[in-house]
Parts: C-alpha cells; sequence; structure tokens
C-alpha cells in the first residue's frame, strides 16, 4: 500500500503514559498511581460540571447542537466579542489542524521555537510546509522577527505560555512579533495555559479582545487545563469573522459530543473553581522551586501548570522517568525534545508529597 509522502518525516505524537499502562505494565494498584504527566487539572472536573455531565448521560443518543450557540454566546460574553467570532473544535489543536489545512502548501514554511507543542509541526508536516525553529528553546521576539524576514513564514505559532517546557512572552514581547509581520502571514498566539500565566504574571497576559484588532491573528483556548475537562476535548479559536468563516470551512459535522458541549457550557460558570484552582497550582508551584533550589536543580520559571526540571550528567532524564514510573509515579521525560529534563505537572500538596518523597531518595542515588 502506497501512503501519502508526507507521512515519512512525520513522528507520532508521544502523550503522557496513562494510569492504565503503569497498572498493566508494573502490577501497581490504580490507587497508589500518581499522574503527574499530562496537565491536568489535580483537583478534577468541578462537581457542579460533573452533575451536568452525568444528567446528559441519558441524551447521550442525540447529536448536539452544530452551532454550538450556547458555547459560542458564553465564550463571546466572556470576553466581551462576537460569537461570529469563535469558532469550536475537539481540543484546541483540531482547531490547529483546521488552520493547516486551510493555509498550507508544500510552499510553505511555519515559524515555531526550536522547542514547543509537537501538533505544530506534524499538522504542518501533514501538509507538505516546511518547519523553521528559532534558534532558543524559550520564546524570543527578535529571533522570531528575524527568523520571519528571512523566511517570510506562512504561519507564526506563539505558544503563550510555552507547551511542554512553560517558559512565557510577555503580551509586550507578542504584540511586538504581531506587529513586524505582513498581514498574509497567520500569526497563532496559543493560549491553552493563559488561566496560569496570566494569575502570575498580568504582563503575560493575552486576551483575545485584544488581538480582534489584527485581521490575521488567532487566539487559542482551552477547556482542558484549568477548566479540568481534558476528557471531555473542548478547545476554542477566537479571530475576526472572515478568518473564522474560512477555517470553518473544515470543520466537521458535530465535531464535539454532546456530553463535551453541555459540560463546556456548565464550566464558563464555575470561577470559583478556577480560582481555586489557580491558587492551589501558585502555592504547589512554590514547593517545586524550593525543593529545585535546596537540591542544586536548574528549572525553568513556570507559567503553566507544570514545571520543568533540568539535568546534568550524571544524571539522566530517562532513568530518572523509568524508575519513578516503577514506583507509580507518572511524569513526562523531555528527552524526545532533545532535552535532559523532566516535567512534572503540579498536583495537589498530597501527589506532590509522593513525588518529592520518590525523587529525592532516587536523586541522591544516582
Amino acid at each position: 500500500m502506497k501512503f501519502n509522502e508526507t507521512l515519512k518525516d512525520i513522528t507520532l505524537y508521544e502523550a503522557g503514559k496513562p494510569i492504565e499502562l503503569v497498572v498493566r505494565e508494573f502490577g501497581i494498584d490504580p490507587k497508589d498511581v500518581v499522574k503527574l504527566a499530562s496537565n491536568e487539572n489535580p483537583l478534577g472536573t468541578s462537581p457542579a460540571v460533573a452533575n451536568v455531565i452525568s444528567e446528559h448521560a441519558s441524551k447521550a443518543h442525540l447529536y448536539p447542537d452544530d452551532s454550538m450557540y450556547a458555547l459560542k454566546d458564553g465564550l463571546a460574553k466572556k470576553f466581551g466579542i462576537s460569537d461570529s467570532e469563535v469558532i469550536i473544535g475537539a481540543g484546541s489543536d483540531q482547531i490547529l489542524e483546521f488552520i493547516a489545512r486551510s493555509l498550507l502548501s508544500p510552499q510553505d514554511s511555519v515559524l515555531m521555537t526550536k522547542i514547543t507543542f509537537a501538533m505544530y509541526e506534524i499538522y504542518a508536516k501533514q501538509m507538505g510546509a516546511k518547519i523553521i525553529r528559532t534558534p532558543s528553546y524559550v520564546h524570543k521576539a527578535d529571533e522570531f522577527i528575524e527568523a520571519y524576514n528571512k523566511y517570510k513564514s506562512k504561519i507564526i505559532y506563539l505558544c503563550i505560555p510555552n507547551n511542554p517546557i512553560g517558559d512565557c512572552m510577555t503580551k509586550a514581547e507578542a504584540l511586538k512579533v504581531i506587529d513586524a509581520v505582513e498581514r498574509d502571514t497567520l500569526v497563532v498566539v496559543d493560549g491553552a495555559y493563559m488561566e496560569y500565566a496570566s494569575f502570575k504574571d498580568k504582563a503575560c497576559e493575552i486576551t483575545p479582545q485584544e488581538i480582534l484588532k489584527y485581521p490575521n491573528v488567532i487566539y487559542l483556548g482551552t477547556f482542558s487545563k484549568a477548566y479540568g475537562l481534558g476528557g471531555m476535548r473542548v478547545g476554542y479559536g477566537i479571530a475576526n469573522e472572515a478568518l473564522i468563516r474560512q477555517i470553518s470551512k473544515m470543520r466537521p459535522p458535530f465535531n464535539i459530543t454532546s456530553l463535551s458541549l453541555a459540560a463546556a457550557i456548565a464550566a464558563l460558570r464555575e470561577d470559583e473553581f478556577i480560582a481555586r484552582s489557580l491558587a492551589l497550582h501558585a502555592e504547589q508551584l512554590i514547593r517545586y522551586e524550593e525543593f529545585a533550589i535546596k537540591n542544586s536543580i536548574s528549572f525553568i520559571p513556570s507559567y503553566t501548570n507544570f514545571i520543568t526540571y533540568l539535568f546534568d550528567e550524571p544524571l539522566n532524564s530517562t532513568e530518572i522517568t523509568d524508575a519513578l514510573l516503577k514506583q507509580g509515579v507518572i511524569i513526562r521525560n523531555l528527552a524526545s525534545y532533545g532535552l535532559n529534563a523532566i516535567r512534572i505537572t503540579i498536583g495537589t500538596a498530597k501527589q506532590n508529597d509522593r513525588f518529592f518523597d520518590s525523587f529525592l531518595p532516587l536523586l541522591k542515588r544516582l
């Protein structure tokens, strides 16, 4: 069977290991497994939203409202925009796919930082586009502008803050990049972790309303992180109406489920749950920073719900990740990104205790 030639140069996306896999491989009781690998909300889903999901379970045989009016209207009111400026996806990464399919051809290139969300590259390569990366693995405005002036890329991806390592551009730096590019280039501001960045530092906060004045910018957000709905797969894109109309042509009908739609609508009302989630995260993040400093571990200052620890020899991120896995502690190894580093989702106090209790003896032994 002959497959499309573009598939030859595409690496499969590596998701965080599920609890079920650790249970099967190591025979660990599920209740003894701590998952700190996929940047999920450690508080889970808001109880009120969980109730809505249960209530709508009996309607699972019905297709959702394909206009998604109530969700779009809720987002429009939240951000002070029009519902015609919103598109809904099965996670914000589906909107990334719509964007790539709408704009890219083998003659085009896309621009991103050295280490960032893997799906930018995957979707671009599916369309045969070339990948251009800045020299640094953190976002630097001048590097983006220099690379853009050289290659005139069709799409620029700004992951603000950046997954998988946690750095963050300020709004001023992002706008510097946006102002420097031609209007035929689309700038994607991926704000999947924006709630965490804006809670930590208002200088990093970018709101959809602020970028709508640019006809060539789209803001992406998600319900998977702060809202605690990773399993529901709901994301959104916000841009001017003309841009939304074009990429919507790539959207299949009923691309999120009835349960997902109901959950996201309810989640928009859960301001107290979001505030509690962000406060817990900020409190527990300090523990990881203090632990790193005390044990002479380098780390990237985080504006997300995870932290990246960087190692020098003889410490090895793969050995550390595998050793913790055997103890039922799931974290993310960043070796596939070319870093001797691990990424840990910030959990509850109890989950974080488990990480430190497992990691510290290992650190001393290695």
